[in-house]
């Protein structure tokens, strides 16, 4: 049996900023996870070579809610920004 403090406050969880993501309960960004696993698999997990692909489901998940939002730079995409610009 527990017992409760009265005073104690409650503990309200919060997502993290940074470090670790949470899960994507609801599936929103699910289409982009796929898009960049198949990548990974067709490029013999070379990551580097499926750069977009990841760009494309950092930003679905910065768009929901799911992580901060973070500049591109920052998260070492500088050049995609600059590719998808000028293109």
């Amino acid at each position: 049996m527990a017992s409760m403090t009265f005073g104690q406050k409650s503990f309200t969880p919060v997502p993290p900023q940074k470090g670790s993501f949470p899960l994507d309960h609801e599936g929103e960004c699910k289409t982009f996870m796929i898009k960049y696993m198949l990548c990974l698999r067709e490029k013999k997990n070379e990551n580097s070579l499926c750069r977009q692909q990841s760009k494309d489901y950092l930003n679905c998940r910065m768009e929901k809610g799911l992580m901060a939002k973070e500049d591109w730079n920052k998260l070492g995409y500088a050049d995609l920004v600059s590719e998808n610009n000028s293109s």
